[in-house]
């Protein structure tokens, strides 16, 4: 067994206009900014399959674009997670994983599912949905994340749900959202969101430092401890996970930045 999981750190998307100038170069062409941002960072969470399906060529196209050993997490539709019986979603998470992600192949990570901070906690239906997440879709392994808003979710039996389908829990760096550093799957899940814009990397120096040896930290099979567990008294095992992480604060300005830095102190000896 490798003594460490992979660690992939990266952004939201890659278009954004305001990174013109200050992440992307000045006259790069839009259509080569994928290119260029797949050669600076390790990953990028997809939000547009959140809102409108792709197409298998569009996944073919992304994958195509983007070195050897870079992933894509994708979000998975709106139209599953926003609805009041999740037990009923199995059309939609079907029609989700057969319209081309597939198509990714190797460059393939988490499916994130993001649900509405209205959601509240249905230990029966939350777990009907669970049932209906592929563990693998033509010989391809999937690994499904699920990011909840409500503090409902705080509770153990949340908790041991995820353990038995093998579903990590977004770990949120929020204001209001709850963080959840239970470790329930052979990989981890981490969205940043309090960077700032007026700072150059979107934190300081010495918290980026932290958080890049709580991602080696959980990718040795270790639990951070200075992050909260719902469960804490349960012994997680130790074994090497693979950890993605994404800078998405607000203004996101800064965002490519602070990615770069983290992947820059983990490529240190």
């Amino acid at each position: 067994m490798a003594k460490q999981g992979r660690i992939f750190v990266g952004i939201g998307g890659w278009t954004f206009e305001p990174w013109r100038g200050v992440f992307y170069p000045d006259k790069l062409p839009h259509a080569q900014e994928l290119s260029y941002a797949s050669r600076q960072l390790t990953s990028i969470e997809i939000n547009g399959t959140f809102y409108r399906t792709q197409t298998p060529a569009t996944f073919r196209k992304w994958a195509q674009e983007v070195p050897d050993g870079f992933v894509f997490s994708l979000k998975g539709p709106r139209f599953t997670t926003n609805r009041r019986v999740l037990a009923e979603a199995g059309e939609s998470v079907n029609r989700f994983i057969d319209s081309g992600v597939l198509e990714l192949g190797d460059r393939l990570g988490p499916l994130l599912w993001q649900f509405p901070p209205t959601k509240k906690f249905d230990p029966d239906d939350f777990a009907a949905f669970l049932s209906l997440l592929p563990a693998e879709r033509d010989g391809c392994k999937l690994r499904h994340v699920v990011e909840v808003r409500h503090d409902s979710f705080c509770v153990p039996e949340f908790i041991a749900l995820l353990r038995k389908h093998n579903v990590a829990p977004v770990f949120a760096e929020h204001a209001t959202y709850p963080a959840i550093a239970d470790v329930t799957a052979d990989f981890v899940y981490a969205r940043l969101q309090k960077g700032k814009d007026d700072i150059p990397t979107a934190y300081p120096p010495k918290q980026l430092t932290r958080w890049t040896e709580r991602l080696s930290e959980w990718a040795d099979g270790g639990t951070p401890d200075d992050l909260p567990r719902i469960d804490a008294g349960h012994k997680t095992k130790k074994q090497a996970r693979d950890v993605f992480a994404y800078v998405i604060h607000e203004g996101k300005v800064r965002a490519p930045a602070a990615a770069m830095a983290m992947i820059k102190m983990l490529a240190k000896p």
